[in-house]
């Protein structure tokens, strides 16, 4: 019998990561103008992006452009969205919910992007207890049981900068493994 040669799947940098999302909003806007194909050139042109980079990052992942043609939208979109886990819908639990957790709250991209906010939490006793748009406003003291019961996978931060590492405390304690801090001050977390 033949040993088999081994295939190493090679290290994706992180930036290359990084420009995955900005190209799959790019494509998510060509998609909304009703663009079918780009080619790497025009994506680079028309979102000044580098055509050579954006060729050498889709590269890491496989072949998605046709030669002559270039890239069908939807279904590098679509691919691009399943490589960054976008292809799926994540339950979000949204911390404070002032004017920026409002806004938060209120801006669509989250949902085109698979990000469903199931729950909110804050500690203000007027918002408490309330719904807004079928959605749950609890305090904070309830995340951990929350988190379980709800399966919550990632936390929004929109708290002032004062507060926002006791509430990532609180988000890693509960078992949430992403957080995107909206708070104008840096977190420590687990690397994790």
């Amino acid at each position: 019998m033949t040993p088999r040669p081994s295939f190493k799947i090679p290290k994706i940098p992180e930036m290359t990561i990084r420009r995955l999302s900005v190209y799959t909003r790019c494509l998510l806007q060509l998609e909304e103008d009703g663009v079918k194909t780009v080619s790497s050139e025009e994506l680079a042109e028309r979102f000044n992006l580098n055509s050579a980079q954006v060729r050498k990052d889709l590269a890491y992942f496989g072949e998605f452009g046709v030669r002559g043609i270039g890239y069908y939208v939807s279904g590098l979109k679509a691919e691009l969205q399943r490589i960054l886990g976008l292809d799926r819908e994540w339950q979000v639990a949204l911390v404070g919910f002032g004017n920026l957790g409002s806004a938060l709250f209120n801006y669509k991209g989250f949902a085109h992007q698979g990000f469903r906010i199931s729950v909110i939490f804050d500690d203000d006793p007027q918002k408490a207890g309330r719904t807004v748009d079928g959605v749950p406003i609890l305090p904070l003291r309830e995340l951990a049981q929350e988190a379980k019961g709800r399966n919550l996978q990632i936390g929004i931060v929109a708290v002032p900068a004062e507060a926002a590492q006791a509430v990532a405390d609180r988000l890693v304690a509960a078992g949430i493994k992403a957080i995107l801090n909206f708070a104008p001050t840096r977190l420590k977390v687990p690397k994790d």
